[in-house]
């Protein structure tokens, strides 16, 4: 059911943000900003982009917002102006219980989607069978990409079976790992070398925190008295929603510098600044609370996004994390790319 150039992009992994949502101060849909964003990142050089995720927020779902379809309609329109390349990987959220997954996995499909990330947050009352069964259901009808969410933002910890499980399920390619926890990432890299479909399924980092890091460890996994190596390939990430283009250069780098099993140690200093951008876009200090404000304030600054309005009138930047902004922007400018959106920016918003 995955097209041989988008299988064999996923498994060589590559730069795939999650698609953000552009609102008006009304919050009602900003259909210029949408298309805007989609444009930057096609532009920036991405392998693929992630729709209707987390980073898209999950309320537009809800019938009051009703906008799910409308934004994976849109995100379509742009790649296929754009006539991405055929290994261009087009990935939308699927989140729920079994009727809604299996209702957004065949709107996914009929739209044009390659592949569906399937949630497992705010099932709390699924035991991991029923969740495995889900899955199974869900890619019957769309390939699934598998997603270890963070437990701070709605997700739950998993067991090592589970992943085993999940992995073994034929549909399944990919999974993004976001525990944002060493043990739990390792866990989920342990399971997969363990399972009979290891060569099948490619690794994602979600990991935030960890992005460099995830990107160049090469893991070893006793299987049998075997030693087996596996690698986290590629990231499917909220934080790659912003300073995109230099995400994408940084991660050029890392593939060559991976191969060469010489890491130069001025990577981990970037690892860390990065880290240090994250905690203030994401809202580290108060649990998250204000992650997807904080990447929309960084695309108002850039002038890609009006505000950083949300859906709900809760989801705001933290006490603080403005400041905290403030300084990480002045602290790496060599890590964002406002020469490059500022050179296109009239083009994007050009509807």
């Amino acid at each position: 059911m995955l097209k041989t150039e988008v299988k064999k992009a996923l498994l060589e992994g590559t730069v795939i943000p999650a698609h953000p949502l552009a609102l008006t101060e009304d919050r009602l849909l900003d259909t210029q900003g949408q298309r805007a964003l989609t444009r930057y990142y096609i532009d920036a050089g991405v392998g693929g982009i992630a729709v209707g995720v987390h980073t898209t927020q999950f309320e537009i779902r809800d019938p009051q917002f009703n906008l799910f379809e409308t934004v994976l309609k849109l995100a379509m329109e742009e790649m296929d102006q754009a006539d991405v390349p055929e290994n261009f990987i087009k990935i939308a959220g699927i989140c729920g219980p079994v009727d809604q997954a299996l209702e957004e996995a065949t709107l996914a499909k009929e739209i044009g989607y390659d592949l569906g990330l399937l949630s497992m947050g705010g099932l709390s009352d699924l035991s991991e069978e029923a969740l495995l069964e889900r899955t199974k259901q869900v890619a019957e009808i769309i390939p699934v990409v598998g997603f270890y969410l963070q437990p701070a933002v709605g997700g739950r910890v998993f067991s090592y079976d589970f992943w085993h499980e999940l992995a073994e399920i034929p549909n399944v390619h990919a999974i993004k790992i976001a525990p944002f926890n060493r043990y739990l990432t390792i866990d989920v890299v342990r399971a997969v070398v363990n399972s009979s479909r290891n060569e099948e399924i490619a690794l994602f980092t979600g990991n935030d925190d960890n992005i460099i890091a995830d990107l160049l460890t090469t893991y070893r996994i006793d299987v049998n008295g075997e030693r087996k190596e596996k690698r986290i390939v590629g990231g499917l990430l909220g934080h790659w929603s912003v300073w995109t283009k230099r995400v994408v250069e940084t991660f050029r780098e890392l593939k060559v510098v991976r191969e060469s099993k010489q890491i130069p140690a001025e990577l981990l200093t970037l690892g860390q600044e990065i880290s240090d951008a994250n905690a203030a876009f994401f809202d580290a200090k108060h649990q998250f609370k204000g992650s997807i404000a904080g990447i929309n304030e960084v695309l108002r600054r850039q002038g890609i996004l009006k505000g950083n309005w949300c859906l709900l009138d809760r989801e705001v930047l933290s006490p603080g994390q403005l400041q905290e902004i403030d300084r990480v922007y002045a602290a790496y400018p060599h890590l964002h790319d406002d020469d490059f959106v500022k050179d296109n920016l009239d083009k994007w918003l050009d509807n």
